[in-house]
């Protein structure tokens, strides 16, 4: 049942995505186990800066994250958002492990795969750390938990999976975390911060052509999943940045005139020469919209974490 609702969501989106002027694609729609895979290669590319920096920001202050995380030595579970393979977490992970920290490990992804891979990896590596993986949306995982516990939570939401978001998705996420979190509780979240525009453009339109796989491979999705019949060869990916927002858009543009017709939908979609398909959103954050969004939603900025460069922060919120 939970199978054919997700399918049914699928179709309703794409339905609605390519009926809208100017067309899109959700991007939560990018990660399946395909999608989750090419988006692993993406994070090893030297010019997307993001996985490094971040990564230098867990290795440098594990021990003071640790303590904050610890907060007197009382159990948690910690609750990670798109938790992906967990290269990054597992810094923290072990470094609390080896602490003796009384936690509880709940990965939240949309690919079961990489979720399945992760307990495995981490059962192997941390046998001794319970891990209690959810498969799906976070955004409706996070309807389901019990947002009122007796035990705390920490959460994490790393990678700066946060300026993917429209803005009606940053509401409703923080809305959500607000009805699900507690006073006391944390949340430990990345965001990518602005920088030279000449960084951030390498970083989304690689010459390794990951990128392009990565949008590409939602259209081999749609093919396999809903049975439409895109033509791959007949897109081009582009991106583009605006210093000014802070914005990184990624379109999908059709080279030629052409009729997509999805079978699972009983719809023909038209698509004009060059015109654009709107397939992500990728924002780029300051220190005043940081205080601003937590400020908004009932937490307070305990602490930011940066990078040696100052290109991303890793901020610790705790909730009024």
């Amino acid at each position: 049942m939970e199978k054919l609702t997700v399918q049914t969501e699928f179709m309703t989106d794409t339905a609605e995505g390519l009926s809208s002027r100017p067309k899109y694609l959700l991007s939560k729609y990018f990660y399946d186990d395909k999608g989750s895979n090419i988006f692993q290669d993406i994070m090893q590319m030297p010019e997307y800066y993001l996985t490094d920096c971040e990564q230098e920001i867990l290795s440098l202050y594990k021990d003071e994250i640790t303590n904050h995380f610890n907060n007197g030595s009382s159990p948690f579970d910690l609750i990670e958002l798109g938790a992906g393979d967990g290269s990054k977490t597992k810094t923290i992970l072990k470094h609390m492990v080896s602490q003796s920290v009384k936690f509880n490990y709940q990965p939240f992804d949309i690919s079961k795969l990489t979720n399945n891979e992760l307990e495995q990896s981490l059962n192997n590596e941390l046998p001794e750390l319970p891990v209690f993986p959810k498969t799906g949306d976070f955004f409706q995982l996070l309807k389901k938990q019990n947002g009122h516990a007796a035990i705390r939570k920490v959460i994490l939401f790393l990678g700066s999976n946060i300026g993917n978001f429209s803005d009606d998705e940053l509401h409703l996420f923080f809305t959500r975390l607000k009805e699900f979190t507690s006073p006391g509780d944390k949340l430990f979240i990345g965001f990518d911060l602005k920088k030279s525009p000449k960084i951030i453009r390498k970083a989304y339109d690689d010459p390794h052509g990951h990128t392009r796989k990565f949008n590409l491979n939602l259209l081999h999705r749609l093919n396999n999943e809903l049975g439409a019949d895109f033509n791959i060869d007949k897109f081009e990916q582009h991106t583009e940045y605006d210093p000014a927002s802070g914005e990184v858009k990624s379109y999908l543009i059709s080279m030629e005139e052409q009729v997509v017709y999805i079978k699972a939908l009983k719809e023909q979609y038209e698509l004009k020469q060059w015109e654009p398909i709107f397939m992500e959103l990728s924002r780029k954050f300051d220190a005043e919209s940081l205080e601003n969004l937590a400020k908004e939603y009932d937490f307070i900025v305990e602490q930011n974490f940066t990078d040696l460069r100052n290109f991303f922060v890793d901020s610790l919120w705790i909730r009024k």
